[in-house]
């Protein structure tokens, strides 16, 4: 399977077997919650080991009195951007690994069911819509990490990469469970100079209603037992 240079599929064994398992129609709603926040863990780890650097911090002391220098992370302006509702689940696994609390804030974005054309009706970021072209800094993140467990078409990835690229992030990582080859191809193409794509594993086909084949469902049904709404 081709997929662009900035798309990374895991291949960790571990990772592998729990997105089996996730794949089933009978894991329950408690399970998919778990697998979920274990696959982000996993990812998460992969990805943020190439995309953050390690710096020296200030003298600390330990607990029987030698000094040692602690260790910072940069960039230091991160944040972390779910897509609701499913991208919720990854978001604590996302903060377990980092450092320092971050922000986190959220995008909702849905598939208008006719089009499967993405469609904003929640945007959280601070000051996202300039007023003109003299507004001062809007507080972007220098990194952003998109959580969202699934890109199927990829129009909705591509919509939340182009909102924070106009908010004036520099750099985004996305992490998702699961991924059609052609959304994910998609996504990787909106801005492929600064996005890296790290996916838990990769399908090459979508439904006719734009469903990743096999996939894993709807998370976000899965997760909030909203299934059949």
């Amino acid at each position: 399977m081709s997929l662009p240079s900035n798309v990374h599929v895991s291949k960790h064994p571990c990772l592998m077997a729990k997105l089996s398992r996730l794949r089933s129609k009978n894991t329950d709603s408690r399970e998919v919650k778990s697998l979920v926040n274990d696959i982000a863990l996993i990812l998460g780890c992969e990805a943020l080991a190439s995309s953050l650097t390690p710096h020296d911090g200030p003298k600390g002391e330990t607990p029987i009195g030698f000094e040692y220098t602690t260790t910072t992370v940069r960039p230091e302006a991160l944040s972390i951007v779910p897509i609701l509702r499913s991208g919720l689940g990854m978001v604590e696994a996302i903060q377990t690994l980092l450092p320092e609390p971050v922000p986190v804030h959220h995008l909702g974005l849905y598939r208008e069911p006719s089009t499967l054309e993405p469609v904003e009706y929640y945007n959280n970021l601070p000051h996202h819509i300039p007023t003109s072209a003299t507004e001062p800094g809007t507080n972007a993140s220098s990194l952003a990490i998109i959580v969202d467990p699934v890109i199927a078409t990829g129009g909705t990835c591509a919509a939340a990469i182009q909102t924070l690229k106009e908010w004036g992030v520099k750099r985004i990582i996305v992490l998702s469970v699961i991924a059609a080859a052609p959304g994910v191809t998609v996504a990787a193409k909106e801005w492929p100079e600064a996005v890296e794509i790290w996916v838990a594993g990769v399908d090459a086909e979508l439904t006719p209603n734009g469903m990743v084949k096999p996939g894993v469902g709807d998370v976000g049904d899965r997760l909030f037992l909203t299934i059949g709404k």
